[in-house]
């Protein structure tokens, strides 16, 4: 862990943001920041919250697939591919996040598309094409954004019809596999509308590889189809989007991290012979390849995913001060996801997550304008009904056998609906030239419905050893809750460049039920959870410099976290049986910190970014789990103390209509554990990932050149801890290094 103090950090932060001048060489200055994250567009100075932005421009030159890809940009931001490509992601903000594969949680990180919620975390997974913008809120969101933001809220805008006739067309190739290609075309129907067609394409293996010789070779290919329509009359204005995906492939397989030097007498390695990978599970596993990359599994996991949906913005501008705005959506996700947790040849632990999820969500929105104040109403509605069809097969080499007694099985088919509703208003009262109050309010009624259905096949006559199917358990219920949530602020200008802010705020999860794996009937009765809260304290300032060759955002926070819904993975009390995993309302923790992000445009060719998120104290207050184990004081789940990111950035003209572009950049993670448990076993070490991108423009073309994990640096993205079952850990590898070439057309 970092020695770094936080009252020298605290101190480098104020001179930062009190500075009134700078070294600047350049004629070409900073770009004034738009944002939405108070859902309308304003100064990103004007808002009193923490905000980071990417341009679509810098996404698709960085070569960002998807949204897990964002963390790469963005310090204090972690984003995981929790249980394989294609599964609900792990997004992590300043220490909250939610880390459990199960297909029926909600993150407690909100994400809006295009102005609507996206409901679950199963559809927080989305390729980013022909973006706009993408805005990472920091802290409780609850005011305006509502249910589950309690960490924060991550708002994706995609580029919308505007005027002119043109297109642009991509294709490219990479490393292991990997070819892509996407483009647009944008068409003005008339003076008041117009109409764009963007699709995207990719094909790719996994950069992890599989050396069992009948598996076949994992990949995916996506397809995207997205088009929109905007109108703009007199008083009306309507924008309308139609998306569609369709995702298929083999999932990537997972690692084994075996534990044991003799697993028949039970003795196990050493720590640094574990993570050498010189160990064997409890079966006497080990891949025996002396390569982290390689895997040695019976991988024949399909994945298949169509997703479907649309989203409608009518808004009506009453008068020069008010308007109304209507949005509509919907959005049908129908996937199965086949995996091996097991990670070797065997048939040990196989399964699949099957869901069906429909989410349609109705928001009405006031806006009002009263001199220089601003005032927000709103009325929100969402319902979202999930089908879960999965099961868990454990142990099914070992039926018919002395060892076979645990083998067993696991069909679970849940029904869950989530019906939501929540009135808001939001008041920014302009107390002086200089000082704005931010005042708002919330409160939402939730009601979370679950019919729980189990079955089991076991075997009852040893000559049979496909066994039966008995029942299992039914659980019915339904989880309540209401809540109020609410934000004070102050925002003061310091000049027309430089503002300080000061917000109270406070945002909850809403309660549900536990719709993963359930080794008991009892287990699913104790299954069902209630919400969970955050009290926000902080304080930032927002500086650009009068030249505006520097700009530095900061902000010191407080966390009071309170009944914080923890995924729990222990081990059985049977010995050899599968551990016991729910989500628990059993711990309440403090989070502090600090975040600064400068941009610095040092010449005319040269510029630079650099983002600091130091989170220094992230810990259970009190924490004891269901057996009895003492984990206060551990650390907070994928929350590492340090992250930093950077890049450099070139750009010249080589000569008319000749235009070269070159970034490399950096992400630095300092090490975290991947549980509460902190096990030795389940940590990732410090890493820092390196990635580079050159672009060339000439006229209408442009030839891009891009590579992410620049020198192949070896990390997980989650090390899931079954020792107690299988004397090992699944190793969900991160991704190799990879690097591909573009070439564009605009027309």
């Amino acid at each position: 862990m970092s020695n770094l103090s936080p009252k020298s950090l605290l101190s480098t932060m104020i001179s930062l943001s009190l500075m009134q001048s700078c070294y600047a060489y350049a004629n070409e200055s900073i770009e004034v920041i738009e944002v939405y994250a108070q859902k309308r567009k304003q100064l990103e100075s004007k808002v009193s919250v923490t905000v980071n932005q990417l341009k679509g421009e810098q996404i698709s030159s960085t070569g960002l697939k998807d949204t897990t890809d964002l963390g790469l940009l963005i310090s204090g931001l972690k984003i995981s591919q929790n249980a394989a490509e294609g599964t609900p992601p792990a997004i992590n903000i300043r220490g909250i996040g939610l880390i459990d594969y199960n297909t029926a949680n909600t993150s407690p990180i909100a994400m809006y598309v295009d102005g609507a919620s996206v409901g679950s975390a199963n559809n927080q997974l989305l390729n980013l094409f022909d973006i706009e913008q993408v805005e990472v809120l920091k802290g409780p969101q609850g005011t305006l954004f509502g249910r589950n933001s309690t960490g924060g809220a991550i708002l994706i805008r995609s580029k919308r019809p505007d005027a002119g006739d043109y297109g642009q067309l991509t294709v490219g190739a990479g490393t292991d596999g990997f070819y892509k290609s996407n483009g647009l075309y944008n068409v003005q129907i008339d003076d008041a509308s117009a109409f764009r067609a963007t699709f995207n394409h990719n094909r790719y293996d996994y950069t992890s590889y599989n050396v069992f010789p009948t598996s076949p070779e994992a990949g995916m290919e996506q397809n995207d189809l997205r088009l929109s329509y905007l109108s703009q009359w007199d008083e009306l204005e309507w924008y309308l989007k139609l998306n569609y995906s369709h995702w298929n492939g083999i999932a990537q397989p997972v690692g084994n991290i075996g534990i044991f030097e003799d697993p028949i007498n039970g003795v196990m390695c050493s720590v640094s012979d574990i993570n050498a990978g010189n160990c064997v599970d409890a079966f006497g596993f080990n891949d025996g390849v002396d390569d982290f990359w390689a895997v040695s599994v019976n991988n024949d996991s399909p994945h298949h995913g169509i997703n479907k949906g649309w989203t409608s913005e009518l808004t009506w501008q009453l008068s020069d001060d008010a308007s109304v705005i209507w949005l509509n959506s919907f959005n049908r996700l129908d996937r199965e996801h086949a995996f091996n947790c097991d990670g070797s040849p065997a048939r040990l632990c196989e399964g699949q997550l099957g869901v069906k999820a429909e989410v349609l969500n109705n928001e009405v929105r006031l806006n009002y304008e009263l001199g220089d104040d601003h005032f927000t109403f709103g009325l929100f509605s969402l319902q979202e009904r999930i089908y879960q069809d999965n099961y868990n097969d454990i142990l099914r080499d070992l039926r018919g056998t002395q060892f076979g007694s645990n083998s067993a099985n696991f069909f679970y088919d849940n029904d869950l609906v989530s019906k939501s509703f929540a009135v808001f208003g939001q008041y920014d009262w302009q107390l002086s030239e200089r000082l704005i109050l931010t005042t708002g309010l919330r409160y939402s009624d939730e009601v979370f419905e679950y019919d729980s259905i189990s079955n089991i096949n076991v075997v009852v006559d040893p000559n049979s050893l496909e066994g039966v199917l008995l029942p299992f358990y039914r659980v019915e219920g339904e989880v309540k809750d209401d809540d109020i949530s609410g934000k004070l602020s102050l925002i003061y200008s310091l000049s027309n460049n430089h503002s300080v802010f000061y917000s109270l705020s406070n945002g909850y999860k809403s309660g549900g039920y536990y719709g993963g794996y359930l080794s008991s009937p009892e287990q699913a009765m104790l299954a069902d959870y209630g919400p969970e809260e955050l009290i926000s304290n902080e304080v930032g300032g927002k500086y650009i410099n009068d030249n505006r060759t520097l700009k530095v955002n900061w902000a010191l926070f407080h966390y009071d976290y309170k009944g914080q819904q923890v995924f729990m993975n222990q081990p059985s009390l049977i010995e050899g049986a599968p551990p016991i995993q729910l989500l628990e309302n059993v711990g309440d923790s403090k989070i502090y910190g600090s975040d600064i992000d400068v941009k610095y445009k040092l010449t005319d060719e040269f510029n630079t970014t650099l983002g600091f998120s130091y989170i220094p104290h992230a810990e259970f207050e009190k924490f004891i789990d269901p057996l009895g184990n003492e984990l206060t004081n551990h650390r907070l789940p994928f929350t590492s103390e340090m992250n930093i990111n950077g890049a450099l950035t070139y750009e010249t003209d080589l000569q008319a209509n000749l235009r070269m572009t070159a970034t490399l950049g950096f992400d630095y993670q300092s090490d975290y554990y991947f549980d509460q448990n902190q096990n030795i076993l389940a940590h990732q070490p410090s890493y820092t990932l390196w990635y580079l991108n050159s672009q060339i423009s000439f006229e209408d073309y442009q030839l891009r050149f891009w590579a992410k994990n620049l020198f192949d640096k070896e990390y997980s993205h989650l090390k899931f801890d079954l020792s107690s079952f299988l004397g090992m850990l699944e190793d969900f590898k991160g991704e190799g290094r990879r690097v591909g070439l573009e070439v564009s057309y605009n027309f």
